[in-house]
């Protein structure tokens, strides 16, 4: 596969076909996510009331679960929603945000696996570390240490869950269980701000909506997601700059940029 083509491809089907990306997604990261679904050219919604989360569910895209800031009710929603999603094929991608942090957060997404079908998990290493079951510690949202190197962590939590697994940091790991891609797209100044492993999960959404592998979605996203980073950089003199030019940078991404820029490989 020509990855760069594929994804320069993908990018444009999105801002033809603009679909509808459902968050049930943290406070910290609301306004973030729903922009970079903006600059991608998906249209975001962030709708958590249980009495109105399988109606918009519905008539969505892909919808992005992300357990940041929990509550009970929001717990309930992500099942209510996430079940409509699987009746009607609808991708899930699951944020696991601080998994392993606390005991709540834990529980509440071996909750999520064990009731729902979820295309793709994107998370740092440690948190998917300790979904697989090999340990590991973050603190706070942050990883701190895994139980292994991330290839084989995803590789064991894609086989265990029978899903996808997205595995971001300096170089992003994607895995099934049997096909594993690495994106080498992006840069430090993306680890300054919060909410940019959030802001990822929702540019695999979007990826997700046009794109039925979830392997090729979730490379080419991280792969644009990335190259965006890259392209901001020198233009930044510190994180709220960063910040502006990142976003200027992902909403004028195009077709040269991508195919000049992008970086993924298969690994073997």
């Amino acid at each position: 596969m020509n990855w760069n083509a594929y994804g320069a491809s993908l990018l444009e089907t999105i801002r033809s076909s603009k679909p509808l990306v459902h968050h049930i997604t943290n406070v910290v990261v609301t306004n973030d996510t729903a922009n970079v679904t903006l600059h991608l050219g998906a249209l975001p919604v962030m709708a958590h009331a249980v009495e109105e989360v399988a109606e918009m569910t519905a008539i969505a895209g892909a919808l992005v679960l992300n357990i940041g800031t929990l509550s009970k009710h929001w717990v309930e929603a992500m099942v209510i929603a996430g079940k409509t999603a699987n009746d009607k094929g609808i991708p899930i991608i699951l944020d696991p945000v601080g998994a392993g942090a606390t005991q709540y957060r834990t529980e509440t997404c071996h909750r999520l696996l064990e009731e729902l079908s979820i295309s793709v998990i994107r998370g740092n290493l440690g948190e998917v570390s300790i979904l697989a079951g090999l340990g590991g510690e973050v603190r706070g949202v942050e990883s701190v240490s895994a139980g292994g190197e991330a290839v084989d962590v995803a590789k064991t939590l894609a086989q265990k869950q029978n899903c996808t697994v997205s595995i971001t940091g300096k170089e992003d790991v994607i895995s099934d269980g049997t096909r594993t891609v690495l994106v080498d797209n992006g840069h430090q100044w993306l680890t300054t701000l919060t909410g940019t492993g959030c802001s990822s999960t929702t540019a695999v959404a979007a990826f997700s909506a046009v794109e039925k592998d979830p392997v090729t979605a979730s490379a080419c996203a991280l792969m644009c997601f990335g190259l965006a980073a890259e392209i901001a950089a020198p233009r930044a003199k510190g994180p709220a700059s960063f910040k502006t030019a990142f976003y200027d940078a992902l909403y004028n991404l195009n077709t040269r940029d991508i195919e000049q820029g992008g970086r993924i490989r298969e690994f073997s």
